[in-house]
Parts: structure tokens; C-alpha cells; sequence
């Protein structure tokens, strides 16, 4: 699996024509080589595979990273770098831009004079877009400890518990049943603060009357899931009803109609234009979906914004939302990956309209 991923990176290093990379990124590490260790860097060239780490990783490294040859860096990690690229011939290096802060730059070009230092944008990025055979078998066993997490909430639910109370029974349940930890921040918020896109959970108390949205995911074996449901404690008004069916149908016919080549661009539309269609175009300011993955949002994205093209192997989130200040909000998301001909989803939660006495 990494062999190949070498194998691809290196495609695009020689249509970039560039000598040498240096993998900074944590994550962008982790997929190039498998090693899991929480320091470290991947040089690459058309014919080394280096990973330097420290003392900590001399037995762990050689035994992740099958395909490089590990060599125990020195204090400065860059020392490292300049002695192997001496001993190479390699007068270019390409880094992470977005990884490599302003002051590591420099501390680089101090310590490599006579290396040509070239900014890369997205490399790696750009191959993890597309997941394989065995990431898309770990993020569905991680989507589906997240469904399972929901039906144990739904027998939790009621009102008198306070928001972070239900965070904390998610959280426990999905580390009880095999999740690394959660893969973001869980969200959990009641009554009118369900209105918040992003409301995490408070010591707010949850009452009848009122939605309750619950925004998760598992981390699990490296990948991220994430979910999205709105519930109804006790009897709902006629307005609780109506935003709910449209985000549903927003969110229902995002999944029927979204398909390989189109952008991110035009896979946010499909949900966007059901709720404008309705009068709530003011009320949904996010994007449709982001992709997932090693990270919670990765490219691509569902968005007005979104220009990459969709791709069998991707993998986004479905998750269009109506948020009414003072009163509450309806989010419904699903994870999915693009197929050949439309899309497959990895979370299979329920979402009728579920009130709770």
C-alpha cells in the first residue's frame, strides 16, 4: 500500500520536476509511510526513501515504515537533511508549505545554503483525495461504530440532562467500543442554541420542546467519521417540522442526484438550491460537505467555493443545515464515497423525524 503511494508521489515529483521532498506533515507522514510515531520527517527522491525520527522511534519506525530506511536524525533534524542531500548530489528541496511555518523556513534556508528551497502546495494532499481499497474498509467500520453510537443515544436521551452530559455518554460509548478518541470536538446543543452551526456541548439542560443536534464521529485506526442528527424531545411545533422535512429533502436529494464529475461547486448547489427554494437561503452558511479522512476536513469540498472535481474513491460529508436564531436549527449529515456512477454511503443512521417523550 505505501509502496504504491511512493510510487505515485514520485509520478507527480517528476512531472514537477522536482529532485527532492521533505514530509513534514503529521498526517501526510503517517499515509506515505505508515509510521504513526508523533515526530519525524519523510526525504524523498526518484530513488530514496528516507524517514528520519529519534531515539524514541528505533524500534518502532524500521517496523511501520517497511519501505524507507529509518536513520535517527540529529538534535536539528535539518542538520540531518543537508548531509543526506550532500551525500545525494540534491541541490533542489521541495517542502510543505503549508505545514512549514515562516521560522522553519528561514532556519532552512540557513542551515541548506546552495539548496534551492521550493515551496510544494497539496502534493500529498492531492493523492489522499482518493482513498483506497483498505482506507475505505476502516472509514466504514469507523462510520458504522458511529451509527451504532446514535441508536445507544437514542435510548439515552430525555429531558433534564444537561448537553455535556450527552457528550460525554458519546464519547464514552465510541472509546468503550473501539475509537482512538473522537474526531473533533463532539457537538451537542439544544433548544435555541442548535441554531449554532458549531455549538459545542454546554451545561445547558435539555427540556421538552426543543430539537437536540448531535455532531460526532469516531476516530478510529487512523480515520475519521462523522455524523450529524437532529432529534425532537417531546411534542414539536409546526415550524419544528417544516425546516426539519426541508433540511431532510435538501439532504436526500444531494445523495440522489450527486455524481462523479461534477465540482464540489455543483454538489453544494444540489442542497443549496432546495433550501433557497423554500426562503432559507439566509439560514444555511456553510458548505454542503467536506472531505474526510486522516482529518476530519481534507479536500474535496461541497461548497460554493469547491472547484475540484468529484472522483470515485472520495470521500465527503452530506450535510446541509437551516439554523433559526432564538428558536433552533436542523443539521442532517452523512459520510459517503463517490462510486462510478453516484455515490455510496458509509453512515446508515436513521433519520426520520424522531421525537423523543
Amino acid at each position: 500500500m505505501e509502496q504504491a503511494r511512493l510510487t505515485r508521489l514520485r509520478q507527480l515529483m517528476g512531472e514537477r520536476n522536482l529532485q527532492a521532498l521533505l514530509v513534514t506533515g503529521g498526517y501526510n507522514r503517517r499515509y506515505m509511510s505508515g509510521f504513526t510515531g508523533s515526530s519525524g520527517a519523510l526525504l524523498i527522491t526518484a530513488d530514496k526513501a528516507v524517514l528520519l525520527s529519534d531515539f524514541r522511534y528505533r524500534t518502532q519506525a524500521p517496523q511501520q515504515a517497511i519501505h524507507y530506511e529509518f536513520v535517527e536524525h540529529k538534535p536539528k533534524l535539518i542538520e540531518t537533511v543537508k548531509e543526506l542531500l550532500h551525500d545525494w548530489k540534491v541541490a533542489e528541496l521541495g517542502f510543505e508549505q503549508q505545514d512549514v511555518s515562516y521560522g522553519t523556513y528561514a532556519g532552512y534556508a540557513e542551515a541548506l545554503p546552495g539548496v534551492k528551497l521550493v515551496p510544494t502546495g497539496s502534493l500529498i494532499e492531492e493523492l489522499r483525495m482518493v482513498k483506497d481499497d483498505a482506507e475505505l474498509a476502516v472509514m466504514q467500520e469507523a462510520a458504522e461504530l458511529a451509527d451504532r453510537t446514535f441508536e445507544h443515544m437514542l435510548g439515552f436521551l430525555k429531558p433534564g440532562l444537561k448537553e455535556s452530559d450527552v457528550a460525554l455518554e458519546l464519547e464514552f460509548y465510541m472509546r468503550r467500543h473501539g475509537a482512538t478518541s473522537t474526531s473533533f470536538e463532539t457537538i451537542v446543543a439544544s433548544g435555541e442554541r442548535s441554531a449554532l452551526p458549531h455549538g459545542k456541548a454546554s451545561d445547558r439542560v435539555l427540556r421538552s420542546g426543543e430539537f437536540v443536534k448531535l455532531d460526532f464521529g469516531a476516530y478510529y485506526k487512523g480515520y475519521c467519521s462523522d455524523i450529524t442528527r437532529t432529534v425532537m424531545l417531546g411534542k414539536p411545533t409546526p415550524k419544528h417540522r417544516e425546516i426539519y422535512d426541508i433540511v431532510l429533502e435538501a439532504q436526500l436529494h444531494t445523495l440522489d442526484q450527486i455524481r462523479p464529475g461534477m465540482t464540489g461547486q455543483q454538489g453544494d448547489a444540489l442542497a443549496r438550491d432546495v433550501i433557497a427554494k423554500y426562503g432559507y437561503a439566509d439560514f444555511f452558511g456553510h458548505g454542503t460537505g467536506h472531505g474526510l479522512g486522516l482529518e476530519i476536513h481534507e479536500a474535496p469540498r461541497l461548497s460554493v467555493t469547491g472547484d475540484v472535481v468529484l472522483k470515485p474513491g472520495m470521500t465527503v460529508t452530506v450535510e446541509p443545515g437551516i439554523y433559526l436564531p432564538d428558536f433552533g436549527g436542523v443539521r442532517i449529515e452523512d459520510d459517503i464515497v463517490m462510486t462510478d456512477t453516484g455515490m455510496r454511503r458509509l453512515t446508515q443512521s436513521r433519520k426520520d423525524f424522531i421525537i423523543i417523550e
